[in-house]
């Protein structure tokens, strides 16, 4: 199977869409499955089939259905088991199912279960990439809170370019692995092999198709736990080392490690604007209080800390100069906390282009315009002592945990 190719500087034929909530991705998604002629690829953190996430669900076994290959890999604890009556009917439809590191009778208390599938990939006929933080899953629906008032506030991208033939190499590596885990036969394989044969005219065809088109630079970032340990790290603190003006970042689960606290405090020190778009609403313990004992050293450095109330927030982008020549934004499935940056599967596109990252841009002062609110420093100082001790513990089990796995942040 190929290696993914490591790219280090922004190619420049991509054509890229942004793409905000199920409400443009679903539907975007969903035509191009209709269309495709070989292949689809799709891997995701939860897959759930209430309301329009049946949708994709049914996309899926009519490409099945016309003998379109369809690999679908979902997570061990996002998604689990897939529910009844969906994962028969995939089967029966063709679909090609595999979970990722499933829990087995002991579940998460063995560390090595920690580290997940958390990226959102979809490649269909080997020329066309959809990445980002939304996962298969109605935005007015959450598994653990149930009917949402408000849309979940997430992003994707929508990607024509060179970078797609790395997304799909790395995912067609990850499934053959997962197959050999799970006892290839040698007979299987051929099967499987003779497919890919098969597919390879469509999709060779519908690439020269897309060939001749120059567009946005842009590059694939991936995390993983061999080659591409911090990858998107890296290219966070570059960027912020670099920002001039403004950085801008929204994220779900924020929980930065001391490199990336400090590369945010010394870009306020010299003058850059710095504004961070995060969760307001309680989701789960960890997530919410292990979060808040970074704050205190930012808002005092002048970072602007803004929690989003409206809805939950979802999602992983970030925009740095966006106004300048040198504008650079990313979207992707990568919180800036510690599961991300060190133990999970994660996936990021970075866009060197301005019209993109204007665009994103004004999504985010939107939402934090809507739906957002300022943190006050006084405010976040004199919170109750319970809070605060709650958050010491949270942070504290977080850092206990990453010991275990033997990893420092």
């Amino acid at each position: 199977m190929a290696t993914p190719a490591r790219q280090t500087k922004p190619a420049t034929d991509h054509q890229i869409q942004l793409l905000e909530g199920t409400r443009e991705f679903f539907p975007a998604l969903i035509a191009d499955m209709d269309a495709a002629l070989s292949d689809i690829q799709l891997e995701t953190y939860i897959f759930d089939c209430t309301d329009s996430g049946a949708m994709v669900a049914e996309a899926l076994m009519r490409a099945a259905a016309r003998g379109v290959r369809v690999h679908l890999v979902v997570d061990g604890v996002g998604t689990g088991r897939l529910a009844e009556p969906w994962r028969t009917r995939l089967r029966e439809a063709g679909v090609r199912l595999q979970v990722y590191s499933p829990l087995g009778p002991l579940g998460l208390l063995l560390p090595m279960r920690w580290r997940r599938l958390h990226r959102k990939l979809c490649v269909v006929d080997g020329c066309l990439l959809y990445c980002g933080g939304i996962n298969v899953l109605d935005d007015f629906h959450d598994p653990n809170h149930g009917a949402l008032k408000e849309p979940r506030f997430d992003f994707a991208v929508r990607v024509v370019g060179s970078l797609v033939q790395q997304a799909s190499n790395t995912m067609e590596q990850l499934w053959w692995r997962m197959r050999a885990v799970s006892d290839v036969r040698h007979r299987r394989l051929s099967l499987a092999l003779a497919d890919m044969r098969a597919a390879s005219a469509a999709r060779l065809a519908a690439k020269r198709a897309l060939s001749q088109r120059r567009g946005m630079r842009a590059l694939l970032l991936l995390r993983d736990n061999v080659r591409y340990r911090a990858s998107i790290e890296r290219a966070y603190l570059r960027a912020i080392a670099q920002a001039q003006r403004e950085v801008i970042i929204a994220n779900a689960y924020f929980v930065p490690g001391g490199k990336l606290r400090r590369a945010l405090v010394l870009a306020a020190h010299r003058g850059v604007r710095v504004q961070l778009l995060l969760q307001g609403r309680y989701e789960y313990f960890m997530q919410y209080h292990a979060a808040r004992p970074v704050y205190g050293a930012l808002l005092a450095a002048g970072v602007e800390i803004y929690e989003y109330e409206a809805s939950f927030l979802h999602a992983k982008v970030a925009v740095v100069d966006a106004h300048m020549r040198r504008a650079w934004a990313t979207v992707g499935s990568s919180n800036l906390d510690p599961l991300s940056l060190l133990l999970a599967r994660e996936a990021n596109v970075v866009v060197r282009d301005t019209a993109f990252a204007q665009q994103l841009r004004a999504r985010l002062m939107r939402a934090r315009e809507r739906g957002g609110r300022a943190l006050d420093p006084h405010e976040y100082a004199a919170r109750p002592w319970r809070e605060r001790v709650l958050d010491r513990i949270a942070f504290g089990i977080m850092r206990a945990a990453l010991w275990v796995t033997g990893n420092s942040y």
